[in-house]
């Protein structure tokens, strides 16, 4: 992946971690403003991965987005909203992680891509 996919992926990854935080705060107080912000950074962060499928592809794309958001987001939800995870929920998170490292790297560790 090139440094300007890189940088589209960081992009898009603090517009879905935005997106998850409006969603938690129309989550705890709805209101009409909360659901449309959350709506536009949903959109945005789509409209940006879009062009990350066309340059990269599907299984690359969402792999590699997937597991970032899976991270920030749980560090967001545990460190600012005070969340927390069972022992069971935290190996999943772990187990998550590795799945999508693996399907995301395992066509080069095998010298295919």
């Amino acid at each position: 992946m090139s440094f300007w996919g890189l940088a589209q992926l960081g992009v898009s990854t603090v517009i879905f971690l935005l997106a998850a935080m409006a969603a938690k705060q129309w989550g705890m107080a709805p209101s009409f403003a909360k659901i449309v912000l959350t709506l536009l950074l949903y959109s945005a962060g789509n409209l940006i991965m879009l062009r990350l499928i066309r340059e990269f592809g599907m299984s690359v794309s969402f792999s590699l987005s997937a597991v970032i958001q899976l991270v920030s987001v749980n560090v967001v939800a545990l460190a600012f909203f005070g969340e927390r995870l069972n022992a069971v929920q935290a190996a999943g998170v772990v187990l998550a992680i590795a799945a999508v490292a693996l399907i995301t790297l395992g066509p080069y560790m095998q010298g295919s891509s």
